[in-house]
């Protein structure tokens, strides 16, 4: 199942909830929200979920109370008395303030903790990366919370939660905690090791761009404080072999008004500024600057209002209606081409752009294949619409900069199938990417299925890759690698997967395929990591052998004393991962993200899983093709695999030099957090296995023999989060990602064990 496909699956799923109001916010359903019963009552739940998330002072203002009253509530769990508080989670996490309490807050409230109105929240649920949908496209029917006393009821089951936390956590409390986004400080400065080494040269003829470890998807250049390429990284990508990065911005906001479309441009000119400012910066370290072109952008249908003829097919994945800009009108393309070439005048050392034009967004009538809806396009090929609208991308840009990139990126092209047709009609001005790994088969478990995109644990090229690679170079076009040598969707709450068997074994495969260069990641990924560096060695050596790079990373990462041991737990990463479970569904539905820190329920919740939001208890989705009881088994062999590596990295680590000590401590950090997410989702499959089994069960024996599963599983995911607990608290980068922000945080994994102990006395016999 295609990235398009499990994107309109959910939509479609979620759209039976009901409507959406005109302001965009989706109608409040008639579904509760999942059960909080771990908690007193949803006041302290609110409590818990935002402290040293937000300050009390906005808590209470929330709850209309005191700040005393919400510490008071606080401590009586066992959270401590005074934490500091996450300063830039507004601004940079405010995804994981959303997700944390949409389950508890009405909109009102929700809107006030997030210091935000609707229309801007609207926004934000529509354009930051399909957020509604990660939010299931409906709101959960959420009383009102305010502060009331507590009544002794409440005060002793906060009593009991608080002797929960000191018993399991009580030490660990004590100790400062890395303050979440942290990593970003220390990513932000010039790392003074790089400063002694000459930076790699390369020719820019061979481009190698990367995403921003923590940049906002949204909106990143009209902020110039939430800078996503800080010279710090900038140094260390540099050093990592990479010429490129990339950013996503929304043409109708970059460039200015026109005499066609008058209401677009607001706030353009600071927007060019930020981002001229940040193309010299980046030149200074070899790097060029890449805009994202998903153009043109759907518009509602009150934008058609005065221009009927411009008005392509509707948007099918969109609950309010919205309908393609249609690209077989001229003046839709002039605006498109005019608005490049007004950009990359003012801005001219932008390296280029990437297109992607048959994707989730709606930027043309074919983009979704149904151009037969539009009277201007209903007669003429799907490729022909393709190619004119990136035939309009490249003519704005080398209007002002006939040396810029256009590169057209075959995702979605004839519904992720053979697209050679469409390749062989690009011009030789236009460069061609497409997926490594697409189409690639495998067989795990004794199941046999086929790679989409966003994996590291199938190692390519694939057959759609080579076939369209092939096509364009016969047709003089320079192609592209689109890879992922970070993470992926298969697990993105890490700054990168060590398994550099299988990095360096794609690599070594690429070199063999004559290309012209590579985009290293999509809006995950772009963590400055020895991965990066591995790729960077066959890029200056492509005659490389597998195991001379693995060595020379080795000998680089933990010295010679350390290089031994490292490969071993390399070896066994890669091993493991070798036999994940890959589904588009599980990718995007499973509880790998989040691991130790996703709660388990009593019942089914009735819920679907979201979009890498809310995996609730949805078993069945998460493993699709797979049975259960194989997904199980299959993330048991993963983790088994990183827990063996574990034991090797340990020692590599113990072995290395002492200038070498702090990178290995946090690649540990990496390992060690991996390996208890993998632990957590057989944990959690197993959990839901036997609760399902429990409840159907008919004699005493078998009621004996499923509350022990249920017993055993949940004291695992107790252990998994103690385990886990200490690693992230020292580590602000884990259960991190770009476009999701946290997917937890500390005192999530605390929650856990408080809701696994409330389980256990539930199913106790």
């Amino acid at each position: 199942m295609t990235h398009t496909r499990i994107v309109l699956l959910l939509l479609g799923c979620f759209l039976a909830f009901g409507p959406v109001h005109a302001d965009g916010l989706p109608v409040v359903s008639s579904k509760p929200p999942v059960p909080i019963d771990h908690f007193p009552d949803a006041l302290h739940a609110v409590v818990w979920r935002n402290w040293s998330l937000v300050s009390a002072e906005r808590l209470a203002d929330v709850l209309e109370t005191t700040p005393e009253n919400i510490q008071q509530i606080a401590t009586s769990m066992g959270l401590p008395a005074d934490p500091q508080v996450a300063s830039e989670m507004e601004s940079r996490g405010y995804i994981t303030l959303v997700r944390r309490n949409w389950h508890l807050l009405p909109y009102e409230q929700l809107l006030k903790l997030l210091q935000i109105d609707e229309e801007q929240f609207a926004h934000r649920l529509r354009e930051d990366d399909f957020l509604l949908i990660k939010l299931g496209n409906m709101k959960p029917n959420c009383p009102p919370v305010r502060y009331t006393e507590p009544t002794s009821t409440a005060k002793a089951r906060a009593a009991e939660i608080k002797q929960t936390v000191d018993r399991y956590f009580g030490e660990q409390l004590k100790q400062p905690e890395e303050q979440r986004f942290h990593f970003i400080e220390e990513l932000s400065q010039i790392d003074p090791a790089s400063e002694k080494s000459p930076p790699p040269k390369y020719d820019p003829e061979h481009p190698r761009f990367i995403y921003s470890y923590f940049a906002m998807f949204g909106d990143p250049l009209s902020d110039p404080k939430l800078d996503p390429f800080p010279d710090g990284l900038l140094a260390r990508l540099q050093q990592r072999g990479v010429n490129g990065v990339w950013l996503h911005v929304v043409l109708r906001d970059l460039a200015p008004p026109s005499a066609d479309f008058p209401e677009f441009g607001e706030g353009h000119r600071e927007r060019l500024k930020n981002l001229e400012k940040m193309v010299e910066r980046a030149k200074k370290y070899g790097i060029d600057v890449y805009l994202y072109m998903n153009e043109p952008r759907a518009m509602p249908e009150s934008f058609f209002a005065n221009r009927p003829a411009m008005k392509g097919v509707p948007d099918p994945g969109s609950p309010v209606p919205y309908f393609a800009m249609c690209t077989s009108h001229p003046k839709v393309r002039g605006w498109v081409s005019d608005s490049l070439a007004y950009i990359f005048e003012r801005v001219p050392n932008l390296g280029g752009v990437f297109t992607i034009t048959a994707s989730e967004n709606l930027t043309n009538c074919s983009s979704k294949f149904t151009q037969s809806a539009c009277v201007h396009c209903k007669d003429r090929a799907p490729s022909d619409i393709l190619v004119e609208i990136n035939e309009a991308i490249a003519e704005g840009v080398h209007r002002s900069a006939p040396d810029a990139k256009v590169i057209a990126w075959d995702w979605g092209w004839a519904r992720h199938g053979d697209a050679s047709d469409t390749v062989a009609k690009l011009p030789k001005s236009i460069w061609l990417m497409s997926v490594s790994e697409w189409k690639l088969p495998i067989e795990r478990g004794g199941v046999k299925a086929v790679i989409g995109e966003y994996s590291i644990s199938a190692v390519g090229p694939g057959p759609r890759a080579t076939k369209h690679w092939q096509v364009a170079q016969q047709h003089g076009l320079h192609t592209l690698a689109k890879v992922q040598f970070n993470i992926t969707w298969e697990i993105a709450a890490v700054p990168y997967v060590p398994v550099m068997n299988l990095i360096a074994q794609h690599n070594a495969n690429l070199a063999e395929a004559n290309l012209d260069g590579q985009m290293l990641s999509w809006s995950l990924g772009g963590y400055p990591s020895p991965n990066l560096e591995l790729a960077r060695l066959f890029a200056e050596n492509p005659g490389l052998t597998v195991d001379q790079a693995l060595d020379m990373l080795a000998k680089s990462t933990y010295g010679e004393a350390g290089a031994a041991e490292a490969k071993q737990a390399w070896q066994h990463f890669s091993d493991g991962y070798a036999e994940y479970p890959y589904s588009s569904s599980g990718m995007y539905t499973g509880p790998q993200h989040i691991g130790p820190a996703n709660l388990l329920y009593a019942k089914p919740t009735g819920y679907s899983p979201g979009m890498v939001c809310f995996p609730y208890d949805g078993l069945n989705r998460w493993s699709s093709p797979f049975p259960p009881e194989v997904y199980a088994a299959q993330f048991q062999k993963i983790a088994d695999g990183f827990a063996q590596g574990c034991f090797h990295l340990e020692a590599a680590a113990k072995a290395a030099p002492a200038d070498k000590q702090g990178f290995a401590a946090d690649d540990l950090s990496v390992a060690r957090a991996a390996q208890l997410h993998f632990a957590s989702v057989a944990q959690q499959a197993r959990y839901i296995l036997a609760r399902d089994k429990l409840a159907n069960a008919t004699t005493p024996e078998e009621k004996q023999q499923w509350q022990e599963k249920v017993q055993r599983e949940l004291s695992q995911e107790i252990e998994s989060a103690v385990r886990l607990y200490p690693v992230v608290a020292a580590d602000s980068r884990i259960g991190y990602e770009a476009s999701n922000h946290y997917f937890y945080v500390p005192q999530d994994l605390i929650e856990k064990v408080i809701s696994c102990e409330h389980l256990q006395h539930q199913f106790a016999p």
